[in-house]
């Protein structure tokens, strides 16, 4: 079995900084593209932003220059960086992997979610 456990997330002023973080455990075998998406209350899920397992990343146009997704394959974790934040990015923040777990076992997974909350 495979989860992903996200956390970092809370209530920040406007112009403050997150840092989520998501783990990846259970029987995995390697991890290729890792992300976030955000889902705001009458909005649909949107992606935030992607990293490859060979560190190409993609970025909504929204948060660009503002987050910044990393990753440790070592460790098994994502990481996104929040910087700049703006009362719209608050969002119930997802993290989402494609994971091999077998020879020809590969998954896309998610994680359970963490609010972020922008507010003065």
């Amino acid at each position: 079995q495979v989860q992903l456990v996200e956390s970092g997330g809370g209530l920040v002023q406007p112009g403050g900084s997150l840092r989520l973080s998501c783990a990846a455990s259970g029987s995995i075998f390697s991890i290729y593209n890792m992300g976030w998406y955000r889902q705001a209350p009458g909005i649909p899920r949107e992606l935030v932003a992607i990293i490859t397992s060979g560190g190409n990343i993609n970025n909504a146009d929204s948060v660009k220059g503002r987050f910044t997704i990393s990753r440790d394959d070592a460790k098994n974790t994502v990481y996104l960086q929040m910087n700049s934040l703006k009362p719209e990015d608050t969002a119930v923040y997802y993290c989402n992997a494609d994971i091999r777990t077998g020879w020809r076992s590969t998954a896309n997974y998610w994680g359970q979610g963490t609010q972020v909350t922008v507010s003065s």
